[in-house]
């Protein structure tokens, strides 16, 4: 088991999508406490927001598997169209999910104004999906983590 780790945190590829992840996530709660003014330590792992960790991670991924094994295997055509995924996702159905649960908590509230008990006890969460620009410099970011990770490894 312990060779297994040790080879994991030995492996680039591994290294700069865990490296884009974390950065991307550290970013994230650092913008939000800038713009609200308050530090929300969930912002360290909660999906949503800028930049998108979801994105820096698969373009890290599929930056570093081309780094390694050339843009003609068969590996970084499977990071490539995961990565083309999973950012389409953000923008589109996870976004979406984050606007109908912006919109279910604004009528949850007004029914709690006019009286009448929400059978919801929680808010819904919001931060889900992500803007265009949020994908885009989640995917930046995640590209220049991986050729700093591999040149530096």
């Amino acid at each position: 088991m312990r060779d297994f780790l040790a080879e994991m945190f030995l492996n680039p590829v591994f290294v700069s999508a865990l490296a884009a992840w974390y950065i991307a996530q550290f970013s994230k709660a650092i913008i939000y406490a800038i713009i609200t003014k308050k530090f929300a330590f969930e912002r360290m792992f909660g999906s949503g927001g800028m930049p998108s960790s979801h994105s820096a991670t698969v373009c890290a991924l599929a930056t570093a598997t081309g780094f390694y094994y050339g843009a003609g295997g068969f590996e970084f055509a499977l990071a490539f169209v995961l990565a083309t995924i999973v950012m389409h996702d953000a923008m589109g159905v996870r976004r979406e999910a984050g606007n109908q649960a912006r919109i279910i908590n604004e009528m949850i509230e007004l029914l709690d104004i006019f009286g009448d008990k929400s059978p919801i006890s929680e808010k819904l969460k919001e931060f889900v999906g992500h803007t265009p620009l949020q994908v885009l410099v989640g995917a930046l970011s995640g590209i220049a983590t991986a050729v700093i990770v591999c040149n530096l490894m």
